[in-house]
């Protein structure tokens, strides 16, 4: 599954699918609405669902797994370890991070997923013309956001993402009337 090089690991997508094609990342999958959709009507690309909790990777391996999909894994990690210190540079095509816990209160948005570090590694290991799809339910992160990813080198290149609206969490914030903010990012080179 991955690479041991001098004593530091690394994800070998090529390994993991046996075959090579563009690499998408859903960071905080969830139950896996969106991304068991995505890699069902994107069988050339190959998909990785990331999930910190064991429970709920749990459900969504078994999800995964009764789609009968090839080209989706589940992995059980933070998020965090996997893009700064386990991908390849220029290794994913596209990261879909929908929802990521805002960690609303000062003294926690150290935990936040997004830090100026966290977006310089998405740059680094997305290929030449990859993307980067954010939503989130929440007005002050979404205003921290989007200037990490400028200042990581990101341009904003449309305002609604492939998933903002396709998770669960998004369909039950629009259910209750609240506002999403979603954006997708390009890497220009």
């Amino acid at each position: 599954m991955a690479g041991c090089d001098g004593g530091v690991f690394e994800v070998e997508p090529e390994r993991i699918f046996t075959r090579r094609a563009p690499l998408e990342v859903e960071l905080g999958a969830g139950k896996g609405e969106f991304i068991v959709e995505r890699a069902a009507a994107h069988r050339q690309r190959n998909f990785l669902a990331v999930e910190l909790s064991g429970p709920v990777a749990q459900l969504l391996a078994v999800r995964c797994a009764r789609a009968e999909l090839a080209n989706l894994r589940v992995v059980q990690m933070d998020a965090r370890t996997l893009v700064n210190l386990m991908l390849r540079d220029s290794s994913v095509a596209a990261y879909h991070i929908y929802f990521p816990d805002p960690w609303p209160k000062v003294r926690h948005v150290k935990h936040r997923l997004f830090s100026p570090r966290f977006a310089r590694n998405l740059v680094r290991t997305l290929e030449p013309g990859g993307s980067v799809h954010v939503a989130t339910d929440v007005r002050g992160y979404a205003d921290a956001i989007v200037p990490m990813l400028d200042a990581a080198g990101l341009v904003r290149v449309q305002e609604d993402s492939p998933g903002g609206y396709a998770t669960g969490f998004a369909r039950k914030y629009l259910a209750e009337g609240k506002r999403v903010y979603t954006a997708s990012f390009g890497k220009l080179r």
